[in-house]
């Protein structure tokens, strides 16, 4: 049995703990996130879905945003689901602070509409075998843009971008922890597994 990553969740606002309860599930080791001391053990990092400008503000307040890309520019895998894709992206237009920024794509905030539009659509997700995804998008951004360097792994229908990787990162517009279906946590986990191996 491979050895249980420990990865860290930020808890300053959002879905933090329906991460924790999938990557349990997934396999890894779980520690909530809230100060720089505490991302010097993890082997993995998530950014949970929440209120982008709140968690940027959060971030700030907490003196966390050059620390966490600190990390990850050592290599940090990190994941980031709907507002935390957008707080890793480099270009985020409509967020009134500054995002982690380390990622390269651009994406849209609120991309569908408000909260009354929120969906759910199966999605085939590249690196995932078998059945589609349920992508549960609830005010969800878009990944309107992705540098040379990203790979996208999931679109829509209508061809909108949902999920990207670019080498230790991952972001996703929709909400993989609000399902039972727990293989994109663990597709994180073994990512988090390879880190400083």
């Amino acid at each position: 049995m491979p050895k249980r990553p420990l990865v860290g969740v930020l808890a300053l606002q959002g879905d933090f703990h329906e991460h924790g309860a999938s990557l349990h599930k997934a396999g890894a080791e779980v520690t909530e996130v809230r100060h720089a001391e505490s991302l010097k053990n993890i082997q993995g990092l998530i950014i949970p879905g929440g209120e982008s400008t709140a968690i940027a503000r959060l971030l700030i307040a907490y003196n966390l945003t050059d620390p966490i890309r600190g990390y990850i520019k050592q290599g940090l895998p990190t994941w980031g689901t709907c507002a935390g894709a957008i707080l890793l992206a480099k270009n985020a237009p409509d967020l009134d602070r500054p995002t982690i920024s380390v990622m390269d794509i651009t994406v849209q905030r609120n991309a569908f509409g408000p909260q009354i539009n929120s969906f759910e659509e199966d999605v085939y997700v590249d690196g995932i075998s078998g059945l589609p995804m349920k992508a549960i998008l609830i005010r969800a951004p878009i990944i309107s843009d992705a540098g040379p360097k990203v790979s996208v792994l999931a679109k829509l229908s209508d061809g909108s971008i949902v999920a990207v990787k670019e080498n230790n990162l991952l972001a996703t517009s929709f909400h993989p922890e609000l399902t039972n279906d727990h293989r994109m946590h663990g597709l994180f986990v073994k990512m988090a597994r390879k880190y400083n191996q």
